[in-house]
């Protein structure tokens, strides 16, 4: 006899996929904004907007794609196609979230808090990609019972 599929935990994949898009678009949301203070603090405020153009409006636009692609391509393994599409879309809300709180990161930390903010991002992403990959192929674990 054959042990049936193991079931699919989808309030993990969920998550996971939350965790994901919120996770790894701050983590680009805050790139950007470490971008723009490096070339504030080596370039004149009229060269800056001449090089540079809008990095910081480039940045979260980048990062609120990633959030979503990211977050869509975890959450397929669930079948409704609604409940990945509102995940994509409040993981682009997370990484919002998560790329202004990198600015109080650096208001109280600095550059190395904002770094560190980016890093603690992005290991939120990674972490939530493999919650959501494993909840998506082992599912719930039943333990038996003895009789």
């Amino acid at each position: 006899m054959t042990a049936p599929a193991p079931q699919k935990d989808p309030l993990a994949i969920g998550l996971g996929a939350l965790a994901t898009g919120a996770g790894l678009g701050g983590g680009v949301a805050t790139l950007a904004q470490i971008f723009v203070e490096l070339l504030q603090t080596r370039l004149e405020p009229a060269d800056y907007q001449r090089v540079a153009g809008d990095p910081l409006l480039a940045g979260l636009l980048a990062g609120i794609v990633v959030a979503a692609l990211f977050a869509w391509r975890r959450s397929t393994p669930l079948e409704n196609l609604w409940q990945s599409g509102v995940i994509g879309v409040l993981a682009a809300v997370g990484a919002l979230l998560i790329g202004f709180l990198a600015a109080v990161a650096d208001r109280f930390l600095g550059l190395a808090g904002m770094i560190g903010w980016g890093l603690l991002s992005v290991a939120c992403g990674v972490w939530g990609s493999r919650w959501a990959v494993r909840a998506a192929t082992e599912g719930i674990q039943e333990t038996e019972s003895a009789p």
